[in-house]
């Protein structure tokens, strides 16, 4: 049973991700931040499954951060696993294109991680195509220039 305060699940939520994005950006992570980095980005997906109010783009946000997490530790199978569930809610919830896109650029990278280069150019092309649906010009920016970073 749980009994938090769903306002206390949203906060918890909310740290946790920028927690996460903390550590990603620390270029001289250790083995011991990866580790936490995991386990504090499933912490955030699961708080935001506890607000009653949470959004299908909030479950797309989390499982792309999930799948980005685990690209970056060479985790491909599970990045693969996490990017795959963010297509599926933004493409089920028909989100934005900016969020299909991400789930596409999260694939592209995961198999880049496994060693699918061809799979990962064809991923990259679906994120291209959602890119260009894309009218918000930060939002297109960054999508872009993750592609780029491919």
């Amino acid at each position: 049973m749980d009994n938090q305060d769903p306002k206390t699940h949203k906060q918890f939520a909310i740290d946790c991700f920028n927690q996460v994005w903390d550590i990603l950006e620390n270029k001289q992570r250790s083995p011991e931040d990866e580790e936490n980095m995991i386990h504090i980005c499933h912490s955030s997906f699961w708080h935001w499954t506890r607000v009653e109010d949470h959004t299908q783009r909030n479950l797309s946000i989390g499982y792309w951060q999930l799948s980005r997490v685990y690209a970056v530790v060479g985790q491909g199978d599970q990045a693969l696993r996490y990017a795959k569930r963010c297509i599926i809610v933004g493409s089920s919830a028909s989100l934005e294109p900016f969020y299909i896109g991400y789930g596409y650029e999260a694939e592209a990278r995961a198999y880049m991680v496994l060693g699918n280069k061809e799979q990962a150019m064809a991923s990259k092309e679906n994120a291209t195509r959602y890119l260009d649906k894309v009218t918000d010009k930060e939002s297109h920016q960054m999508l872009a220039n993750d592609l780029m970073n491919l």
